[in-house]
């Protein structure tokens, strides 16, 4: 089932680039800076690898949960502040699976197989490494490439204190949004034995 659910991401993002090549406007730097691309990229990940691990280890576990929240910011923040803009998923059924199915999916995955070690506090709170290096990569590159992602990055619209209100409303958002998956990844693995808990061999 993962590997299938996988491959839905794989065709959208190999579907779009053909597309934007087959019109002469393929940037591969900039697609692949999309934190949707890129998001979408680490869940596929999550999937393959739980999907083909026969005893998933910790290291799977926080993957897959950083896909979960990584998606889920972007199945929001698109819903709230992207729908009807351009970036670069024109095809309503790429725009469907990269902005909604998928992300869905990575959720339920998340609620019907929770994580079999117990998420630590700092572990969740490592989940934000990846997002807050993409928003310095953005901010670096966006001026030098003169492009930027999406529009509440481009300090051309409204200035820097816009974009830093944007960020910053998001990476609370983030943060609330770590807390519930930790949570309930934490409240749905009680009934799974302690993996991590090496059993005393007995004579």
């Amino acid at each position: 089932m993962r590997i299938g659910i996988a491959l839905l991401p794989i065709l959208a993002i190999a579907a779009t680039v053909v597309d934007l090549a087959g019109r002469g406007v393929l940037n591969p730097v900039n697609f692949f800076s999309y934190f949707t691309i890129q998001s979408n990229l680490i869940g596929v990940a999550a999937f393959l690898l739980a999907a083909t691990s026969p005893n998933p280890t910790r290291g799977i576990d926080l993957l897959r949960g950083a896909s979960v929240v990584y998606l889920s910011v972007t199945f929001v923040v698109f819903a709230l502040l992207l729908s009807g803009t351009n970036v670069d998923t024109a095809m309503n059924w790429v725009d469907f699976i990269l902005h909604k199915l998928f992300p869905i999916a990575v959720v339920v995955d998340w609620l019907i197989d929770p994580p079999r070690r117990r998420i630590t506090p700092r572990e969740a709170v490592g989940w934000l490494a990846y997002p807050l290096v993409w928003v310095a990569y953005t901010l670096i590159r966006g001026p030098i490439a003169n492009w930027y992602p999406y529009p509440f990055m481009d300090p051309a619209n409204g200035g820097y204190a816009t974009v830093a209100a944007y960020v910053v409303g998001i990476v609370i958002f983030g943060i609330l949004v770590i807390a519930l998956i930790a949570g309930v990844g934490n409240a749905l693995r009680g009934g799974r034995p302690p993996q991590d808990v090496v059993e005393p061999v007995r004579s």
